[in-house]
C-alpha cells in the first residue's frame, strides 16, 4: 500500500465524534506545515500553531489540546531548552502524547530535557510523522461521558481503522517493532543458574559488528537491518569499555534512519532493556545503557554460542 493511499484512507475517517485537538510549537516554516498536516491526517483537529516565545509566555497554551507536537527547527537555542522542559513537564503530568521532531545536533539534549513518554524524531520522513501521529491518536482519543451506543459504535470503528492503517504503516517503513513484555526470555531452557560467565571482550563484540557491517558491502543493506541487536551488542562492547554511549551515538550503533532509531530506543526502554541515566554534570545529556535483565540476557547467549562451539559472528 503506498503512502498516498494510506493518508487518503485516514482523510476518510470522519465519523462524527468528539473531536480531539492538536497544537503544533514551531516557527514558521515547512516543518511546521508538515507536522500540522501529519496530525490533520491522523485525525486531530489542528489548532493555529504557536511558535516557541508565545508557547513559553501562554500558560494556558496545553489547555483543550490532546497532543502536542514540537519543531525544534528554526526555534532560538535559548528558548528551546525551557520550552522542552516546560511543555514537556506539562505534557507528562496530563499524560498527553507528545511527538517532538529536533535536528541531529539537539538530539542529545531533547532525549536529557524530555519526558520518557514523548515520541523523539530526528530527520522523520512524511510516513515517520504520519505513524506516530496515528498513534498519538489512538492513545489520546477518548469520549464523552454522555456517549451513545452508536457514537460507541463509530468509535470502535474509527480504532480498527487505525490499528489496518498503522499496520500498513509498519510494513511500509519495514519497521514491524517487537513486543513488548517479550524481549527476554527466562524459561529453563535460556536461562541457567550454573551457566558460567563467558570469557568474551570489547574486542570480541566489536569484531561482531564490524562482521554485520561488512554484508552492506556485497548486499543492499536494508535486508539486515536489525537495530536492536546492533544497539545491544554496541551497549555490551561500551559497558566493556568503561564507556557511556549517549543516544545520538546509539543512533549511529543502529545503522537505521535516525527516527526509526529513537523509536526502536523507546521500544527498547518500555521492555525493560534499556535504562535513561542522566548526565550529574550536564541536565542537556543523556546516556543509555543495558538493564541487568538486557546484560543477563547477552551473557548467557554469548555463553550458550560458546558451550556449543560456535562462532558469535
Amino acid at each position: 500500500m503506498h503512502q498516498a493511499t494510506i493518508a487518503n484512507d485516514l482523510v476518510n475517517l470522519r465519523y462524527d465524534l468528539q473531536e480531539e485537538v492538536a497544537l503544533v510549537v514551531a516557527e514558521p516554516g515547512p516543518a511546521r506545515g508538515a507536522a500540522c498536516l501529519a496530525a490533520n491526517q491522523a485525525g486531530f483537529r489542528v489548532r493555529a500553531p504557536v511558535d516557541a516565545a508565545e508557547a513559553l509566555a501562554d500558560n494556558a497554551v496545553l489547555d483543550g489540546v490532546h497532543l502536542l507536537l514540537i519543531e525544534s527547527a528554526g526555534i532560538d537555542a535559548d528558548l528551546l531548552d525551557p520550552l522542552l522542559l516546560r511543555l514537556g513537564a506539562i505534557a507528562e503530568d496530563r499524560r498527553m502524547p507528545l511527538i517532538a521532531t529536533v535536528l541531529p545536533e539537539q538530539l542529545d539534549g531533547a532525549a536529557a530535557l524530555l519526558p520518557l513518554h514523548a515520541a523523539l524524531q530526528c530527520r522523520p520522513s512524511d510516513a515517520d510523522r504520519l505513524g506516530a501521529a496515528i498513534f498519538a491518536r489512538s492513545t489520546a482519543t477518548r469520549l464523552n461521558d454522555s456517549v451513545g451506543e452508536d457514537d460507541s459504535l463509530r468509535m470502535r470503528r474509527f480504532q480498527e481503522e487505525v490499528a489496518r492503517i498503522a499496520d500498513s504503516l509498519a510494513r511500509l517503513t519495514r519497521d514491524a517493532g517487537m513486543q513488548r513484555g517479550a524481549a527476554v526470555r527466562n524459561d529453563t531452557l535460556v536461562f541457567r543458574s550454573d551457566a558460567r560467565v563467558p570469557d568474551v571482550s570489547a574486542q570480541d563484540i566489536r569484531r561482531v559488528i564490524r562482521a554485520r557491517r561488512l554484508r552492506s558491502d556485497f548486499f543492499q543493506g536494508d535486508l539486515f537491518a536489525d537495530p536492536a541487536w546492533d544497539m545491544l551488542l554496541d551497549l555490551f562492547a561500551s559497558e566493556l569499555e568503561y564507556r557511556k554511549v549517549s543516544v545520538s551515538s546509539l543512533c549511529i550503533a543502529a545503522a537505521v534512519p535516525p527516527t526509526t532509531a529513537l523509536r526502536w530506543i523507546g521500544t527498547l526502554h518500555e521492555a525493560g532493556l534499556f535504562e535513561r541515566h542522566a548526565d550529574p554534570k550536564d541536565r542537556r545529556r543523556a546516556y543509555i545503557g543495558l538493564s541487568a535483565a538486557a546484560r543477563g540476557g547477552i551473557l548467557d547467549y554469548v555463553a550458550a554460542v560458546q558451550r556449543a562451539g560456535l562462532s558469535l559472528v
